[in-house]
């Protein structure tokens, strides 16, 4: 074993997977790119971390809903300049050609291109630690997206894709809940 500096902590424990997360404020949509997000019970419930930095928090915790967006590897690079933009200067989706579609629960918009999308309402916020935790209304699941893997953060700048399935369903058919 070889010890690190601390900072690197998170270089091995990065949540995921990568999300863009489109929000609707009452004038205009705006998307963020969220690299820390996970999922925390069996009932739908996520969350994810950002704050009063982010543009979009703003319309998040006004609005109390958005829909999170989970791209593929073909849209690794959108997704890491939708993250390098502000809202608040630039109209994202016209300037990365990004298509959307109306959601059936919330005003935030679905984005195109992407492996699935959940639409969501905020239940609740912990601000000390900048967590958001949503519920999860509807899941949108694109056919037409060939690359599924989820593509994850590793802190550094990089990111992976993941690789590998391993299906365990049998041994674990006990704990899995109704639906899965």
């Amino acid at each position: 074993m070889k010890l690190l500096p601390v900072e690197t902590a998170l270089t091995f424990i990065e949540p995921g997977p990568l999300t863009l997360v489109t929000t609707f404020d009452g004038k205009k949509p705006n998307v963020m790119t969220i690299s820390w997000t996970a999922a925390i019970d069996f009932n739908q419930h996520i969350l994810l971390a950002t704050g009063p930095w982010n543009y979009s928090f703003n319309a998040l915790i006004k609005t109390k809903e958005c829909v999170v967006c989970i791209p593929g590897p073909a849209m690794l690079k959108t997704a890491v300049k939708i993250g390098m933009l502000s809202g608040q200067t630039t109209d994202k989706f016209q300037k990365l050609h990004l298509k959307t579609y109306p959601a059936q629960q919330v005003k935030a918009p679905l984005l195109g291109g992407c492996i699935a999308c959940l639409e969501c309402r905020v239940t609740d916020y912990i601000a000390s630690y900048g967590l958001v935790i949503l519920q999860v209304l509807c899941v949108w699941k694109n056919e037409r997206c060939r690359d599924t893997r989820l593509l994850h953060a590793v802190g550094d700048g990089t990111f992976t894709a993941d690789g590998e399935k391993f299906c365990l369903r049998p041994l674990m058919k006990e704990k899995l809940p109704p639906g899965l």
